[in-house]
């Protein structure tokens, strides 16, 4: 007999699990040699504790995050040193019911729902990023929030946090195009809510066809260029700008030049000579004494911004799915890549999951244990190099272009097996004006 799981459920047996590897953790840390604690947490514990006494938490060195991560975490000084898991945990547990109140959105069937939800609570990767105190489930809390509000035509709100998201973690720049290109006169209407697709009416691979060739004709293009300037895109970007800069003024007059390098110039131009996923760490590696050439920041470039820009001209009306597959890619494409990166696309993962035709028992088996085996390939040379001290950067190096490899794989496979469903619907008002200039 089958067992019916509801989100409540689901909710209250993934808070307890995160519950017991918080407490497990403590354990973990006091008895074994390898730590269960993430190392960046000890990093925001040491800045909280800075803050907490009135100095600059970029006095604790290798802390290069925005300081309000540290002031959510000053309470680890006097309440209790796991005070930040529990933060991470709850923004983990957020993320779960935030996809629910999407999917529910756009009609997705409940169980559908609740299984799509488990890929994010049940998932050991992401159970693991809180409770180990890796602060990236409140930027995928924020993101989703933002996807949710634009849903709802709650425009001034997205762009509110937008402009935090985006200066707590500069990756989410990346959303800024099709979020702009998404905002539509054709979608939203004032006073009005725009409407969505509902799941049940999802498009066939021709129709998914003619709106992309569509979206590409010259006439489009044009009248796009024409009226890209409409109030509510104006809106959006000066109130996420506002935001952004507002807190960048505001930290920079307390903590000065240290916090501008550590926490946003830093993530800009930084090359991490250490192992990591990426493909560029042994080019780095060999000449990191000296400065790339601008010929090298262009070549490792180059393939990042092609790359976006096809994706969200392809995909952009889908914009859950748009965010999706640009994550992959930036992710995959970025100088530095390291485990924590994934989590920035497992989170959208399950938004996308119902409109995928990919069966779990055939090809989805396949790119899933591909990307493990890639990964787990490339974590065999890594654990050579760094436990045992061999000389095998160059396998190294091979593996990262085997997980490249795996990745564009898996991401051209998901694409292929993607229904592409534009989540607003043109609005009656805008219809009826569109054919009377027609006529």
């Amino acid at each position: 007999m089958m067992v019916t799981v509801n989100l409540k459920s689901l909710l209250i047996f993934s808070a307890f699990l995160r519950l017991f590897l918080i407490i497990y953790g403590e354990w973990q840390d006091t008895h074994m040699e390898v730590r269960y604690t993430d190392v960046d947490y000890l990093v925001f514990s040491d800045a909280a504790a800075l803050v907490a006494a009135g100095k600059s938490p970029y006095q604790r060195s290798t802390y290069r995050y925005s300081p309000l991560i540290a002031f959510l975490l000053v309470p680890n000084s006097f309440i209790h040193p796991s005070w930040g898991k529990f933060i991470f945990s709850a923004s983990d547990l957020l993320v779960g019911f935030l996809i629910n109140a999407i999917l529910k959105l756009r009609g997705v069937p409940e169980k559908l729902c609740t299984y799509s939800v488990m890929v994010w609570l049940l998932n050991p990767f992401t159970f693991t990023i809180g409770t180990r105190g890796n602060c990236e489930p409140i930027i995928c809390a924020i993101i989703l929030w933002i996807i949710l509000c634009l849903m709802n035509g709650r425009l001034v709100q997205a762009a509110f946090w937008y402009g935090l998201v985006v200066h707590m973690r500069i990756y989410p720049i990346i959303y800024a195009l099709p979020i702009i290109l998404v905002l539509d006169p054709l979608f939203f209407q004032y006073g009005t809510k725009p409407a969505l697709v509902n799941w049940s009416s999802r498009k066939s691979k021709s129709q998914q066809t003619s709106s992309c060739k569509k979206l590409m004709d010259p006439c489009c293009i044009c009248n796009f260029l024409t009226s890209l300037f409409t109030w509510r895109r104006i809106m959006f970007g000066l109130i996420s700008g506002a935001l952004f800069f507002l807190l960048t003024g505001i930290f920079f007059f307390l903590y000065g030049w240290d916090f501008l390098h550590e926490a946003l110039l830093y993530h800009l131009t930084r090359t991490d000579p250490r192992h990591n996923f990426s493909i560029y760490f042994y080019h780095i590696y060999l000449h990191y004494e000296h400065e790339l050439s601008n010929l090298e920041k262009l070549v490792s470039f180059l393939p990042q911004i092609m790359v976006q820009l096809v994706l969200v001209f392809r995909f952009v009306q889908d914009f859950p799915f748009c965010f999706f597959v640009q994550t992959v890619a930036f992710v995959a494409f970025n100088k530095v890549m390291t485990a924590q990166y994934f989590v920035w696309f497992f989170c959208l993962l399950p938004l996308i999951l119902p409109w995928t035709n990919m069966k779990l028992r055939g090809k989805g088996l396949v790119c899933i244990l591909l990307w493990m085996a890639a990964q787990g390939h490339w974590l065999l040379w890594g654990y050579l190099l760094e436990f045992k001290g061999k000389n095998v950067f160059l396998q190294l190096w091979v593996a990262g272009l085997l997980f490249l490899a795996a990745n564009t794989f898996v991401l051209i496979n998901i694409i292929q097996q993607h229904t592409y469903s534009p989540v607003f619907q043109q609005s009656s008002r805008a219809a009826s004006k569109k054919h009377v200039k027609q006529r």
